[in-house]
Parts: C-alpha cells; structure tokens; sequence
C-alpha cells in the first residue's frame, strides 16, 4: 500500500471509531476518496495541490456528476485532509479548497387537506390498513427518518407518549407520539396476535395476511406512494416528505428553530434551517399588513 492508502485507511478507522460515523457513512467517504486517489495517482497525501483539487473537480462535471454528488467529493477531500492536518501531516490547507455552490431545492408540503385526507385513506377493517395508518399518522407525529422507522419495535410504553429513537451516529434522541398516532398504534396491535418484536411487519399479500418479519423501507416507500395517489395527490409524495410536513407543520405553529432541529435529529442548526423560508409566521404577517397597502 502507498502512504496515502495506509493513511485513508486510518481515517476510515477514525471516522468509523472515534467519530461514531455509521457503516454507510464510512462505505461513501471509502468511495469518494479512492476516486480521488485513482484519478490523482498520487503516492502521499503531501501531493495534493490546489490545482490537483481543481482538475478533479474538472473531472467529475465532465462527467456529469450531479452537482450536489460532486459537493460530497469535495467534502470528503476536504475532511481528509483536517483530519491529516490533525496528525501532524504537513499537507494543503482545506480552507484553499472551496465548496461547490449547490442551489437548495424548494421542500415540497402538502396541503394540510391533502395531508388528512392522506391519513384517513388505509381501510381500519384489516390488520394491512390498520397498520399502514399507524405507519403514517407515527411519520407525521415523529418526523423520524424511513430506517428509524423501520426499526422501531413494538414494546413502547404509549400511555407514556415517547419512543427513544437511536439515530443517525448512533445518537439516542426521544420522539413524541401524538393521541392520533398512539390511538393507531393501538388498534393496529390490538390485531396483531403474534410475538413478532417489530413494531411495523411485512404482510403476505392474501385475504389473512401472515407476518413475514420487520417491514423493508421499500416497502414503506410504495405504501406512502399508493396512499398519496389514492387521496388524489398530484405528485410523487415520500416518506421523507412527511418528515418535511411534521417540521413545517411544528414551525408554522410557533415551535423554535432549536426543539424542532433536536426533535429531527439534525446535527447542525443549518441543515434545519431549510424549513424557514417557508415557515417564519412573522414575516409572512408583516407582508400582509403592510404590502400594497396604497393599492387597496
């Protein structure tokens, strides 16, 4: 192995140990980094330049890389090298290398209609539709992520009204359970019968469903999807768009910045604050008091 191999070995470990950063995280930055190091040819990280950064940069909108993907590139360079920095390694400054300018994507809410009407849609007469309302109504109550919904199981004390997620870094969070989700989340049990510990199971397709272990998030993806077109949605509506609704929904009704970013789970307050252009009340109640007020 070259030197640089033996050292982006280390961070990987580094990543993975010390900074409690998830297999998936390490698997992406594993990926991203020996792009680097193959299109580079470099044998040390001593060899980096400013102008070695750029021509890989080159590279990848040749190849048409998305924008977005070809920031994550950057990124893991750039962390690479603090952590290299850290060691004591006399290697380019990150701070020389500047991130891609990536334009947000405009979040997309569902009318609050819509939304209801979404909700009520699963049939309460079968374990397959009292399962998927608890599925939704526990996304709109929780804002949790798609896994983190997936591996919930079922032992929650629900009078208590919270469930301590283990998130993203492995970091435990506490989520609350909304009375329309627990009231769901109790019918669908109540059907159950089975000693299954998943909260949320995979059903065979028949007239008396059997129970086939944890529900897949692909599963969870197209029921969202089929529930949202069967409530007349215009529009392709994700599991991650119901984490969008139950953060809007929270800040459009007065909730701080902060309690909703730690409800989320987020690490940094930036990666909350997408929510607020479509979100700050006062704002949106200055405007209608005082705009065009000479046109009326």
């Amino acid at each position: 192995m070259t030197k640089a191999e033996t050292l982006l070995e280390d961070y990987l470990n580094y990543l993975e140990i010390e900074k409690n950063r998830s297999r998936k995280t390490r698997e992406n930055y594993e990926r991203y980094l020996k792009n680097f190091l193959s299109f580079s040819k470099i044998k040390s990280p001593e060899e980096i330049t400013d102008r070695l950064v750029t021509d890989f940069r080159l590279h990848l909108a040749r190849r048409d890389i998305k924008k977005i993907t070809q920031s994550y590139y950057v990124i893991a360079v750039r962390n690479f090298l603090k952590y290299l920095i850290k060691k004591d390694h006399q290697v380019l400054s990150p701070d020389k290398i500047e991130l891609p300018k990536v334009s947000r994507r405009q979040i997309e809410i569902l009318e609050y209609k819509d939304l209801e009407r979404m909700l009520d849609c699963p049939d309460p007469k079968n374990l397959r539709g009292l399962r998927d309302k608890a599925i939704l109504e526990t996304f709109f109550s929780t804002g949790l992520r798609l896994s983190e919904l997936c591996a919930l199981d079922r032992y929650l004390d629900l009078d208590r009204g919270e469930i301590s997620v283990r998130g993203k870094g492995e970091k435990i969070r506490v989520v609350f359970i909304s009375k329309s989700a627990k009231e769901s989340i109790k019918k669908y049990l109540d059907k159950r019968g089975d000693p299954d510990p998943a909260l949320f199971v995979s059903l065979t397709k028949s007239k008396n469903p059997k129970i086939l272990g944890r529900i897949i998030p692909r599963a969870v993806q197209r029921l969202v999807t089929y529930y949202a077109k069967k409530a007349g949605i215009l529009g392709r509506v994700s599991p991650h768009q119901l984490r969008h609704q139950f953060a809007t929904d929270l800040l459009m009704n007065g909730a701080d910045l902060r309690s909703v970013q730690e409800m989320l789970g987020h690490a940094n307050i930036s990666t909350t604050q997408i929510y607020t252009h479509i979100t700050n009340r006062e704002l949106k109640e200055i405007h209608k008091a005082f705009h065009g007020r000479r046109r009326e």
